[in-house]
């Protein structure tokens, strides 16, 4: 009887750590709503232009400044230009250059601070070295590297491709330290528990304990400064833009959206209003992905 009560019990479903996670990113409703909001933007950038099949940089001069219509959905610029064209083409370099500086940073951060955190004898080296990183004032050393490096990448690699790689580059050097100091942290905790010092105990590489053991316990930190830092780096490239040490002319993003359209403010308000809601939507949109993934990823927020 005993043995058959035994067999009948029904069985408690084990869940795994990534559906708990789930199921408490699912409970947070700024986490959705930014996750449906950034899904439309970069979905809207992709396949927009097979939808809106206008060459941004058409010049159209008998319809400059034309306000929204059926043709223009957002109008024209001053040149005749159509703005729904010129930002989708924009959307795609704006988020192109915010995941590439994003995995850059996070490459430079996740290495700094697990080798600063699980060797002590680097530890200081690496982190005076953030330290001195972050006492740099960021906006005038960004912009003394463009100026500095700006020509000489148009001249060898073209003015497109050129000024890519160097506002990725100065973005990826820029914005890593958080990202190390957080993997810093994580990783002292870590390289005390029990599973490391048993691995290390029956002869285990530093390398190895480090691949297998210490990475994927911090990579919850690192997926959410991956978040916070596409958001950073979009804000980056979007001021370097306005103030005209960005991408040339012909090469729209956002930020040279806003800095073309600011001289027009008062004739089509629009040309500024448009990309800048994007940028903003962008960022927000991002930030509430952020802090769901933090409440979904720390046990202490989600009850567990």
């Amino acid at each position: 009887m005993a043995e058959q009560t035994y067999q009948d019990a029904p069985l408690h479903e084990h869940r795994s750590l990534w559906m708990d996670v789930w199921l408490a990113f699912r409970n947070h409703t700024g986490a959705l709503v930014g996750v449906g909001v950034f899904a439309f933007i970069v979905l809207a950038v992709l396949l927009g232009p097979f939808l809106h099949g206008i060459d941004p940089q058409y010049l159209d001069i008998q319809a400059r400044n034309a306000p929204v219509s059926w043709t223009h959905p957002l109008g024209t610029d001053n040149l005749g230009r159509d703005m729904l064209a010129q930002m989708l083409a924009g959307g795609r370099i704006s988020l192109a250059v915010g995941f590439t500086a994003m995995l850059l940073s996070l490459v430079l951060g996740t290495g700094v601070g697990v080798l600063a955190g699980y060797f002590k004898r680097l530890d200081g080296l690496l982190m005076r070295s953030t330290d001195l990183f972050l006492a740099l004032p960021l906006l005038p050393l960004l912009l003394v590297i463009i100026m500095l490096f700006r020509d000489t990448l148009r001249a060898a690699l073209g003015p497109e491709t050129g000024i890519f790689l160097l506002i990725v580059f100065v973005i990826g050097i820029t914005s890593w330290m958080q990202t190390a100091r957080i993997v810093r942290g994580e990783v002292l905790a870590i390289k005390e528990r029990e599973f490391v010092t048993a691995a290390r105990s029956i002869g285990t590489r530093e390398r190895r304990i480090v691949a297998r053991h210490v990475l994927p316990n911090v990579m919850s930190p690192i997926m959410v400064s991956a978040t916070l830092g596409i958001a950073n780096a979009i804000i980056t490239e979007s001021a370097l833009s306005f103030l005209g040490l960005g991408f040339p002319p012909d090469f729209p993003t956002w930020g040279r959206l806003l800095f073309d359209g600011a001289n027009f403010i008062s004739i089509t308000p629009a040309r500024v209003i448009w990309p800048g809601l994007a940028i903003s939507l962008t960022v927000l949109s991002v930030n509430y992905i952020g802090d769901g993934l933090r409440d979904a990823l720390d046990p202490r927020l989600r009850g567990t």
